[in-house]
């Protein structure tokens, strides 16, 4: 029965639409205007008290590239135009295997969504992002700055709760959140 509902929710192609808003791989010729809107939310991080997260240059376009061939870069469309980009994949991140003053929620396989970003236009466009990838796989884990309270705040507002400290692979922190809906893969 639980499988069911995730076959239910989840189409073949990994593509929702909802009211003109719809998730779909990115295409490779999307990447300048992915980019873009990567350079926005770097801007838009460095006013909201958070200029460290990615600096001035990341992600850096050969990663977004990357995660445009493996399949794993997504983008959000409204009304035909690109409203927001990220990376989901499912499978174990190596950077969640240790997290400190604090624990998972479980330890089912897990979906993870990494360098979500908006355009800044179009309310309500990473908050449409997490719960796509959410309906995915039931069970969806995220980091974030410590500086990126924006980012808490649209985790906190879509059910995710906080778990802990995870550290990336240059070492540093990062506060860790997870949502876990009824339906588990």
């Amino acid at each position: 029965m639980l499988q069911e509902k995730r076959k239910d929710r989840k189409l073949e192609d990994n593509r929702q639409k909802t009211d003109g808003w719809e998730i779909r791989k990115t295409q490779l010729k999307q990447l300048e205007e992915v980019m873009e809107i990567y350079a926005h939310a770097r801007a838009f991080m460095a006013e909201h008290g958070n200029p460290n997260q990615w600096g001035q240059s990341r992600p850096p376009k050969h990663v977004i590239e990357d995660d445009i061939k493996s399949g794993n870069s997504y983008v959000c469309m409204v009304e035909g135009k690109v409203a927001a980009v990220f990376y989901y994949h499912v499978g174990d991140d190596p950077t969640y295997a240790v997290i400190e003053g604090g624990q998972w929620l479980n330890d089912r396989p897990y979906g993870v969504v990494h360098r979500i970003a908006a355009d800044g236009r179009t309310k309500g466009a990473g908050s449409f992002c997490l719960n796509w990838a959410v309906s995915q796989c039931g069970n969806l884990r995220i980091d974030t700055h410590r500086d990126n309270v924006v980012m808490q705040n649209v985790l906190k507002k879509n059910g995710f709760q906080y778990c802990g400290i995870i550290y990336i692979e240059n070492g540093d922190e990062r506060l860790a959140f997870q949502r876990c809906d009824l339906f588990i893969f």
